[in-house]
């Protein structure tokens, strides 16, 4: 662990991660050493200065490379017999997210950079697009800086104005940093962003439907307030919006096409589409929900956070 702290949401219960693994934390604060899980090694310094001395002695002691074949063929095996689902309805209502995201992926060139904000949309985005180029995932990872997306996608623009840039966000996460466009219509940066707007703050809902009982409180932020696409132009870019899987290829192609200001796409997506995998709080990576069929026992138990 390389000056990270071991947080809940990599550990999960920390009685069950990784129990045969030997821990290395480098911290530069001696007070995060043992406090959450006990290292067989602490070292305190700058984690890049550590890494530094560590592949230096791995050079110079004649290292050899881990071989992981095996582990690589069991995490295929997963893949197999656990893939990712959906089933985006014939009629093209509701508008399944995940569907979003493949035509997004499939109509954009290979390199194009990724960005996401914080909650559902952020894993959707991680599981179904398909990165064949480094430094093309931009997110704020297990921060949860819900915001993130635009003003990051602004940045990666400028920096790489040759390259398109498409931020996945989230409805929630729009509405704190939306305004940043009016920099970016100001400035001529051209970024596209994709709202998948399912009226609610989709993570926290999904939590508190499996493990509240269904008792939602300060959620649901409605599909029409504020109106995206009025919204959109009002800031100087043009404004999309989407209701159905027909009308999601002529969206993707119609912003691409658009360079001499932002877009914004408004994808009215499945208000109740959840994100599996899982792990409850408090529970460990053995206790993974898979998918649906999930959900009944993970009610049952009811393992919501204290």
């Amino acid at each position: 662990n390389l000056g990270a702290r071991f947080d809940d949401r990599v550990t999960g219960n920390t009685e069950f991660f990784a129990p045969d693994a030997k821990i290395i934390h480098v911290d530069i604060d001696p007070a995060e050493h043992g406090k959450v899980r006990l290292p067989d090694v602490a070292i305190q310094g700058d984690a890049l200065h550590a890494l530094e001395a560590l592949i230096e002695e791995y050079e110079t002691s004649g290292g050899s490379e881990v071989d992981r074949s095996e582990w690589k063929s069991t995490i295929s095996g997963w893949q197999e017999q656990h893939p990712l689902q959906y089933e985006q309805a014939d009629s093209g209502f509701p508008l399944k997210p995940q569907f979003v995201l493949e035509q997004l992926r499939d109509n954009t060139p290979d390199d194009t950079i990724v960005v996401a904000g914080v909650g559902q949309h952020q894993m959707w985005a991680s599981q179904f697009w398909k990165f064949d180029h480094p430094y093309t995932w931009v997110n704020s990872g297990g921060l949860g800086t819900m915001g993130f997306a635009v003003p990051a996608a602004i940045g990666a623009k400028a920096g790489q104005p040759n390259r398109t840039v498409w931020a996945i966000d989230g409805d929630g996460c729009f509405q704190m940093t939306a305004q940043e466009l009016i920099t970016a219509a100001a400035e001529n940066i051209p970024v596209k962003i994709a709202i998948l707007n399912n009226a609610y703050l989709g993570m926290v809902r999904q939590w508190q439907e499996l493990f509240y009982d269904e008792r939602y409180s300060e959620v649901y932020l409605s599909p029409d307030h504020p109106d995206y696409v009025g919204w959109a132009e009002a800031m100087g870019c043009a404004g999309i919006r989407v209701e159905s899987a027909e009308e999601v290829l002529s969206a993707i192609e119609k912003a691409n096409a658009i360079n001499d200001r932002p877009v914004v796409i408004d994808f009215r997506v499945d208000a109740f589409e959840k994100v599996y995998p899982m792990v409850p709080a408090g529970g460990s990576n053995d206790d993974i929900i898979l998918g649906p069929e999930g959900d009944a026992d993970a009610k049952a138990k009811g393992s919501a956070p204290s």
